[in-house]
């Protein structure tokens, strides 16, 4: 069962919706300007939980916020599958040069919360949305995936890589969070 509240954090009204369910440990998620917190059936503190990280919620919801305000001055390519299938594999050919790994394989599908991703076995996905973005936006995402091939989680060495060719990579972050709203608002 699911119900809508509203917290109060730094000002800003935040709704969210509380579900209980047979989960081990409460889990917060915050998705495209919602908040959903989900604790297992026995919980009694949905309140303090979501105080303890209000911090984390305040900054997804500023950032969402300004996802929504930075789309309002981007447009959408349109590009083929075929179009796009061939300028990735132009970036991941001079990528693999630069980095000195070469994906098993690239596949192309739609996913509904990332980019792409990339599997232990070597396997760069790529999310098909990313027809509609720039040529820049596009090269910064195969290279992010692409660099899980030297190191597959987030660690620092991870995030070395990928500054050593995107210093600002907060920016290309921001502008995929821009582009994402607006393809939402799309599908």
């Amino acid at each position: 069962m699911s119900t809508e509240h509203s917290i109060s954090l730094n000002g800003l009204d935040i709704l969210y919706s509380l579900n209980y369910g047979r989960v081990k440990a409460p889990r917060l998620k915050y998705s495209c300007g919602k908040l959903e917190l989900l604790v297992p059936t026995n919980f009694k503190t949905p309140e303090e939980l979501l105080h303890k990280h209000k911090l984390w919620i305040y900054r997804r919801h500023v950032e969402y916020t300004n996802a929504i305000h930075g789309s309002s001055s981007k447009e959408l390519l349109n590009r083929s599958d075929e179009e796009l299938r061939e300028l990735v594999m132009f970036h991941v050919k001079n990528i693999s040069t630069e980095l000195e790994v070469m994906p098993e394989k690239v596949t192309f599908r739609k996913m509904k919360t990332k980019w792409g991703s990339c599997s232990s076995k070597k396997r760069v996905n790529l999310n098909r949305h990313l027809m509609h973005l720039p040529d820049s936006l596009i090269e910064y995402v195969v290279f992010h995936e692409m660099a899980h091939l030297i190191e597959l989680n987030h660690s620092p060495r991870f995030w070395n890589v990928i500054d050593s060719r995107y210093a600002d990579r907060k920016e290309y972050d921001r502008q995929l969070s821009a582009y994402w709203h607006l393809i939402q608002t799309i599908n």
